[in-house]
């Protein structure tokens, strides 16, 4: 089950989307094709990516921020950079740049702290920017419970594209996540289930300002927990751009 769009346009430039985006891409095309062998990716891995060992020894701080922009194959970044491009431009139109990009950075902390946590002896690298992107989840659900999202569900060879609430797709990734997290504690899956749970707990925390500002409860009352203008209408051919429509 891959979400493919929601049906919730932006009301302004979603820059620092935008750049989050570039700078993943970037930064992944800039060791990944210099670096020479698995040997050298590992310790580049190793250096830049969050490993509880070397935090509980008080040691690379600096990379709760780094492991954020790193990624393992193309898959995982392809992966990460969607679920931003669907979900990020809506919080940053919500937001305002500096302070969905604050955000954004607080909540890939916050999922560090908490993989960190269950786990502070691991010398396995986290990286990836799934932690931070959870948040951008989390906060979503909060603001835009009931914003159409477009799935596409495969089955085999079934394929076919659904348009379900936004509630539905976040809550059963986040159930996922938890069950995974709890069936794998010795981390033999390589995924840092703890960190997708942190993010996305840390998202709706973070979030609740603005959703307080627009009346909480009221405003979910007043959309029926829909976005609070129209929705984008897409054609069956193509997935374009949408502006909100005023």
């Amino acid at each position: 089950m891959f979400p493919i769009r929601d049906h919730n346009p932006s009301g302004r430039t979603p820059y620092v989307t935008w750049t989050l985006i570039a700078a993943n891409v970037a930064i992944f095309l800039g060791y990944w094709l210099t670096m020479r062998s698995d040997t050298h990716l590992t310790w580049f891995f190793m250096q830049w990516g969050l490993v509880p060992a070397r935090i509980a020894n008080g040691e690379g701080l600096m990379t709760f921020v780094t492991s954020m922009f790193l990624h393992g194959g193309w898959m995982h970044l392809a992966g990460n950079m969607l679920f931003l491009w669907i979900f990020g431009d809506n919080l940053e139109d919500g937001m305002g740049h500096r302070g969905f990009l604050a955000f954004y950075l607080a909540c890939g902390v916050a999922a560090g702290l908490l993989q960190y946590a269950a786990g502070p002896g691991s010398t396995a690298p986290m990286i990836g920017a799934s932690g931070a992107i959870a948040g951008v989840m989390g906060g979503y659900l909060l603001l835009f419970p009931k914003a159409k999202v477009d799935v596409l569900i495969i089955i085999v060879i079934f394929f076919r594209v659904l348009t379900i609430p936004a509630w539905v797709v976040l809550a059963v990734w986040f159930g996922l996540q938890t069950f995974s997290g709890f069936g794998d504690q010795a981390g033999a899956d390589g995924v840092a289930y703890w960190a997708h749970v942190g993010g996305f707990i840390s998202g709706l925390v973070l979030a609740l300002p603005l959703w307080l500002r627009r009346g909480g409860t009221g405003y979910w009352a007043a959309n029926r927990g829909e976005p609070p203008h129209p929705d984008a209408v897409y054609s069956r051919s193509s997935v374009p751009v949408v502006r909100r429509r005023r």
